[in-house]
């Protein structure tokens, strides 16, 4: 059936609500292409939003699911647990940047990473009140949206959101807010909004994800952890995006000297298949009752044998060290066309986790009808980007680490002229 005819009943079947970028259809996959119904190839530098780090069906993640499959697809590990649940849970706890004894619970979303860990630090401090920050995004449930710092396209018509839930500044020099502007602002609601008593944790992106991949500066995070500590306040790390060897390390935390409590992680966890994770302290882990954090598909055993692949990748085929030097190469290429493309407002991020951020040439004002144009001149090309930030004015890039070289420098070709065009 050709593209229209499926956009078709696309249309007639499926609410508008579910938005689709692309008007083509995927046939196949594998590591950073993808062939649609027609037979059009494509370079995927959006990984399913930063799903595929390992790529589209990693041999070792495709043959880890099919042995696994071969002995059971699910049981509900809190009715019939299953080895393969403590095996992953032993790696992360090692792998997690906090020190001394760690525990992890599985579940399938990120969101539902994001809700377990509230309801973790809320169990372990007897206090109700949540910090986020402006620009981050924790998922799309209800708490998922109050703790999102970004209205459009998340929480319009959606609310009334959970209550408890405040929004401090998030750093950012790029649209002039300092880190102690941040930092104050949460001394602000202290002030003006809810006693620091009363707060159970702050979570942050170290690097934020659709906000714009704006990096959390070391010192600012220093300052966060000194002031969760002399509160008795919870720091929540979100992951989700940022995890699994995106920005040249493990997990992002590791770029600083300080430590979060609970870390949330998810999409590229397991190479495409549904699961996420919230690793902690274990005396913070431990404070729910029995019964209390699960769920049906929490854990799945599929997801789970490919987590296992996608960590066993990671370290065996030296992926922080391809996410830096790919990284490395496209910020070479971005900076490279700043004198030819005015509207080029920054070039940032950690390892591969790199984004290009677009104003009006000669301001400071976004243009997000350039970075639009950006992303249709690539797609048209056969090279698949992503557009983010409060201001839909950043370019993101979410290519498999995997990714061949003579294939990544196709698309860097693709891009250069996707820029100028």
């Amino acid at each position: 059936m050709n593209p229209q005819e499926l956009m078709q009943r696309k249309a007639n079947a499926t609410p508008r609500g579910v938005g689709v970028m692309c008007s083509f259809f995927a046939e196949r996959a594998k590591n950073a292409e993808i062939w649609d119904t027609e037979g059009k190839r494509y370079i995927d530098f959006a990984g399913g939003i930063g799903v595929l780090n390992t790529g589209h069906l990693h041999d070792k993640v495709q043959a880890a699911v099919a042995e696994q499959l071969n002995k059971f697809s699910h049981t509900c590990y809190q009715v019939v647990p299953y080895e393969l649940y403590i095996d992953v849970a032993e790696q992360l706890n090692k792998l997690a940047p906090i020190p001394g004894e760690n525990k992890t619970a599985f579940y399938t979303t990120g969101a539902e990473a994001v809700e377990n860990a509230v309801k973790i630090a809320r169990a372990a401090t007897g206090r109700p009140g949540i910090i986020a920050f402006g620009g981050g995004f924790h998922g799309r449930t209800l708490m998922g949206m109050a703790l999102t710092g970004k209205v459009a396209p998340y929480k319009i018509g959606f609310g009334p959101f959970p209550s408890d839930v405040y929004h401090a500044l998030f750093p950012n020099p790029l649209h002039g807010v300092s880190i102690e502007e941040s930092l104050h602002s949460i001394e602000k609601l202290f002030k003006y909004d809810i006693e620091a008593s009363r707060v159970a944790a702050i979570i942050f992106e170290p690097v934020q994800g659709e906000g714009g991949f704006y990096q959390a500066p070391a010192e600012w995070v220093r300052g966060l952890r000194a002031l969760c500590d002399a509160h008795g306040i919870l720091m929540i790390a979100d992951e989700v995006q940022a995890g699994f060897a995106r920005t040249g390390k493990f997990f992002a935390m590791e770029h600083y000297d300080v430590a979060p409590d609970l870390l949330t992680m998810a999409k590229s966890m397991a190479g495409g298949f549904p699961i996420s994770a919230v690793v902690g302290r274990a005396s913070v882990m431990d404070a729910p009752a029995p019964g209390g954090l699960g769920g049906t598909y929490a854990g799945s055993p599929l997801a789970l044998a490919a987590a296992k692949a996608v960590i066993s990748a990671i370290q065996e085929e030296k992926l922080l060290e391809r996410a830096n030097k790919l990284g490395a190469q496209l910020k070479e290429t971005l900076h490279g066309l700043k004198a030819e493309v005015p509207q080029i407002a920054d070039v940032r991020g950690p390892g591969a986790m790199i984004a290009v951020e677009f104003n009006k040439a000669g301001s400071h004002d976004a243009d997000a009808d350039f970075a639009k144009k950006v992303q249709t001149k690539a797609l048209e090309s056969g090279l698949i980007l992503l557009i983010c930030g409060v201001y839909g004015n950043v370019v993101r890039f979410l290519f498999p680490l995997t990714i061949e070289d003579e294939i990544f420098e196709e698309a860097l070709q693709k891009l250069v002229a996707a820029i100028k065009a």
